[in-house]
């Protein structure tokens, strides 16, 4: 097995042998009409004859005379970089790290001359046809360089007169076409901008854009102009491209983020529409259509509204690695400096919000309860997580911070509204002169006269204490209207004196002073019979007074106190 393999290796050996010589062959054999000049100047420098590669006589010729041809017309032809440079498979012809053609093995048999020499022709007949040429076709270049140059600055000056022309025509065209527009500018009575100094704005804005435009124009200018002369082109392109790189740099940061943006919108969707169905879950509770055992409706709203900022809160946290910048010092330099702004700013409103959740989860009132918190009372009208918004009876628009409530006492007066009810109560003193049974029925009655309290459960009164010269009676009544007690204490007070004043009972404690010299009765007039002031005891001693043997003046001092 191994004889066949090394017998059909010495065949393919002598195959190649015999190939190569006989395209050796060809080679040498091939016509002078297969040649294909280099130009250069309209020069031929020299003729290529043989294949190198897929590429053929011509393809070869093109290339290097192209190659000659671009170095000249980007005027970057020095003829002393022109170098030879050996390698394993031909001589290179090169312009510096360019590489114009080379010289082969088939080349040199083709010119019947060594690599090295066919070599140095070429580079000699490169730099005697630059040096027969170059001069002449410099002078052409630089007047037809001088004229486009001339032709510059005439387009740049029409076009600079153009737009000063135009914007000065514009200008007045504008005020003589809508001069009635110009009516100045007022904030209720305080006139900001009067309708000259309207006009004036006008003209400073269109004469800045004006301004403004001629500059870009100028700007622009200054690469064409520089990129006419070889010694400037550098320069033409660095100014174009303080232009063309920052739209290079936004078009690819635009293209190169879109894997970015397209997670942040992923993420700001999936978030948006979680966010809605946050809301609809904390509207059905609230609403009542749905209910969680041991879940308030009154905490679905607060709830969810936490859980709403939790949610915003881990989707920014996910999105902000794909923010543009996000890892730059600037950026992170920003998110520092707002941190600490938000930690030393907020230490109060962080205890407000605190007590806010604390508040709502300790039910301690909700929207349109009549509270008492601190000395204020009113109707809950707005609970946030800061502050809490009350109501007077007066109408009066009462702000309380949510930490001042959770470290103070709130009375909340609607909590029975819906139960037995609130307990209307006020106190009366009355002298030990009157049976106690009597001011019992006179004030139960006085109470079940006012329109909102009700008659079951009844009132009650409880007598509170028995002091030096009265006893201290304190009425109950139960009412469903918490919001009409102010009213119902005015008419339980106006109840009390009509009933006693029909009972001829004198509300006279706890501090009252009478000095009785005959003249009536605390009692209203109408409330006294005819027979009672005719038997009073005063005023019996007020007729003995009048007679003329007795001039003694006889006064009776009554003091409860």
């Amino acid at each position: 097995m191994f004889k066949k393999y090394l017998i059909l290796l010495l065949i393919l050996s002598f195959s190649r042998i015999g190939l190569s010589q006989s395209l050796d062959s060809l080679v040498m054999s091939k016509p002078d009409s297969l040649k294909k000049p280099v130009v250069f100047y309209e020069d031929t420098l020299f003729f290529i004859g043989t294949k190198l590669g897929p590429f053929n006589p011509q393809e070869r010729a093109n290339s290097f005379s192209n190659k000659l041809e671009l170095l000249l017309d980007s005027e970057v032809l020095d003829t002393t970089l022109l170098i030879a440079v050996e390698d394993d498979l031909a001589i290179e012809i090169m312009h510096g790290e360019i590489i114009l053609g080379s010289v082969t093995t088939a080349d040199a048999d083709y010119q019947e001359q060594t690599q090295a020499l066919l070599a140095k022709e070429y580079i000699d007949a490169i730099k005697s046809s630059y040096a027969k040429n170059h001069q002449g076709r410099s002078l052409i270049q630089n007047i037809t360089r001088t004229g486009i140059l001339i032709g510059v600055l005439i387009v740049l000056i029409l076009l600079v007169r153009f737009i000063n022309i135009g914007f000065n025509k514009l200008i007045d065209f504008i005020l003589s076409k809508w001069h009635q527009y110009f009516r100045g500018i007022k904030i209720k009575n305080f006139e900001l901008l009067s309708a000259e100094r309207q006009e004036v704005l006008l003209k400073a804005l269109m004469r800045f854009f004006k301004i403004l435009l001629i500059i870009v124009l100028l700007y622009l200018a200054l690469p064409i102009v520089f990129s006419i002369f070889p010694a400037t082109k550098n320069l033409a392109n660095t100014l174009f491209g303080y232009i063309t790189d920052p739209f290079k740099s936004i078009i690819n940061s635009f293209f190169g983020y879109i894997p970015e943006l397209f997670m942040i919108l992923v993420v700001a969707f999936i978030t948006y529409y979680l966010g809605k169905f946050i809301d609809f879950i904390s509207g059905e509770i609230e609403r009542g259509n749905l209910s969680v055992p041991g879940f308030y409706p009154e905490w679905a709203k607060p709830t969810f509204n936490l859980v709403k900022i939790i949610v915003f809160a881990f989707s920014f946290i996910v999105i902000f690695p794909y923010l543009p910048g996000s890892d730059s010092p600037a950026f992170q330099g920003v998110s520092v400096f707002l941190g600490l702004l938000i930690s030393l700013g907020s230490s109060s409103a962080i205890s407000n919000i605190i007590a806010g959740l604390v508040i709502i989860y300790m039910r301690a009132f909700k929207i349109g309860d009549r509270v008492k918190i601190g000395e204020t009372v009113g109707d809950v009208i707005e609970k946030t997580m800061l502050v809490t918004r009350l109501r007077t009876i007066k109408n009066e628009e009462v702000t309380i911070p949510n930490s001042a409530i959770l470290n103070g006492n709130t009375v909340n007066y609607s909590v029975e509204s819906n139960g037995p009810g609130l307990i209307l109560h006020t106190k009366v003193t009355i002298g030990y002169d009157v049976p106690w049974r009597q001011i019992h029925e006179l004030l139960v009655n006085a109470a079940l006269k006012v329109e909102t309290v009700i008659k079951e459960p009844k009132p009650f009164v409880l007598q509170t204490s028995l002091d030096d010269h009265y006893v201290s009676y304190q009425i109950n009544a139960y009412t469903n209207d918490s919001k009409k007690a102010a009213k119902s204490y005015s008419d339980l007070h106006a109840n009390i004196q009509d009933a006693f004043s029909e009972a001829g009972v004198e509300i006279m404690s706890p501090h009252y002073r009478a000095t009785r010299d005959g003249s009536q009765l605390t009692i209203p007039p109408k409330y006294i019979p005819e027979a009672d002031v005719v038997e009073s005891p005063l005023v019996q001693e007020e007729i003995k007074n009048d007679n003329p043997e007795d001039p003694g003046d006889v006064a009776e001092d009554s003091t409860y106190n």
